[in-house]
């Protein structure tokens, strides 16, 4: 599939098929999401894969109240694999602590130098790659937030403490994949009933304000 058709039709899918995910597929879409950008080629993300049924029915016992699941809940339950991202701090922290990377006047291992988290951001590119690799295999995939109140539960299931190595790997949120159902079968999403911005309406030359056409490049 050309590149441009693997963004054109990628969606979320709220639903899917009993059919299994070819693991072959699986490992692909792993292998091309350790291919996105990361801050001093940190690489601090990390992936934990869900493809048994034990495994998937315990993630979602911890995210969600499961019994008596809505449409939205129902339908995404019933993918058979769910890919945890989790992004790493200390593999910045760390990476940037060497002499190569190390500030003047900045502690080692301080997390104040960063304008933003960028442990949270490259992981999320890793899961954007993970999802157009899905959509390339003829899969389909939802990215989901974990509910605040339960991310606790959720990373005790997954293993996910803090060790004497450091901070535990953040689970960003959590990626259902499998053959997709008919879309009448699963919730609909806000894209059912919201107007996509066409890129002209959300691009600046020069200045934010300025509009794509209102000033030269």
């Amino acid at each position: 599939m050309e590149f441009a058709e693997v963004v054109r039709r990628r969606r979320m899918t709220r639903a899917y098929t009993s059919t299994p995910v070819d693991p072959a597929v699986l490992e692909r879409a792993l292998d091309h999401a350790t291919r996105a950008p990361s801050a001093g080629f940190s690489q601090g993300w990390g992936f934990v894969v869900l493809d048994t049924p034990p495994s998937v029915r315990g993630f979602w016992e911890a995210q969600a109240d499961t019994s008596a699941p809505d449409r939205w809940l129902a339908g995404m339950m019933s993918a058979p694999v769910v890919v945890v991202p989790c992004s790493r701090r200390d593999a910045y922290l760390d990476r940037y602590a060497e002499a190569d990377k190390r500030r003047a006047g900045l502690a080692d291992h301080d997390a104040d130098r960063w304008a933003m988290p960028y442990w949270h951001l490259d992981t999320a590119m890793a899961a954007l790659l993970l999802l157009q690799s899905v959509t390339d295999a003829g899969l389909g995939a939802c990215f989901f937030g974990l509910v605040p109140g339960r991310v606790d539960a959720v990373k005790e299931v997954l293993g996910l403490v803090d060790g004497d190595d450091g901070q535990a790997p953040h689970p960003i949120g959590a990626i259902t994949i499998g053959h997709p159902a008919p879309r009448s079968t699963g919730a609909q999403g806000s894209a059912s009933r919201r107007r996509r911005t066409p890129w002209q309406e959300v691009a600046h030359r020069g200045r934010w304000g300025a509009g794509w056409a209102g000033q030269d490049a």
